[in-house]
């Protein structure tokens, strides 16, 4: 069942938490094609359903054109098996990015904690050493 209610723009933006202005680059990109009443754009079900999957694509690490992209192959010969191929490989490389970022921080964490250690004790040698006079030296 295809939802046929119509939805105002600022409707949209506000129940999806985006601007009018997202919503307008969306229809000039082509990813939403609102019908016009008079000057008013009017979003149908599937211009919602739509914009859900963008946000929800954009939410989990996919660019715009990637989910679009995935979302297209849902009306195109390769239907649903190649919307969920394409959806699996975008995400394998996704979470495979997400844990070469992982990697990067926890080496730059342990080069910080390395730095850090250095220069406490840095600090602790010449706390000392001004304690006792400079003797230290």
């Amino acid at each position: 069942m295809t939802d046929q209610r119509r939805y105002g723009i600022s409707e949209l933006a506000k129940e999806f938490d985006v601007t009018t202005r997202t919503l307008r680059f969306y229809e000039e990109k082509g990813w939403l094609t609102p019908l016009r009443e008079g000057g008013r754009r009017v979003f149908s079900g599937k211009d919602r359903t739509r914009l859900r999957l963008i946000l929800r694509g954009r939410r989990i690490g996919l660019s715009l054109e990637e989910s679009v992209e995935i979302i297209d192959l849902y009306d195109s010969p390769a239907g649903t098996v190649g919307q969920a191929t394409v959806l699996l490989e975008r995400l394998d490389e996704r979470r495979q990015a997400l844990l070469d970022q992982r990697a990067d921080i926890e080496a730059m964490l342990k080069s910080l904690q390395t730095v850090e250690q250095r220069v406490r004790a840095t600090l602790n040698n010449e706390s000392a050493g001004a304690a006792d006079g400079g003797q230290s030296r």
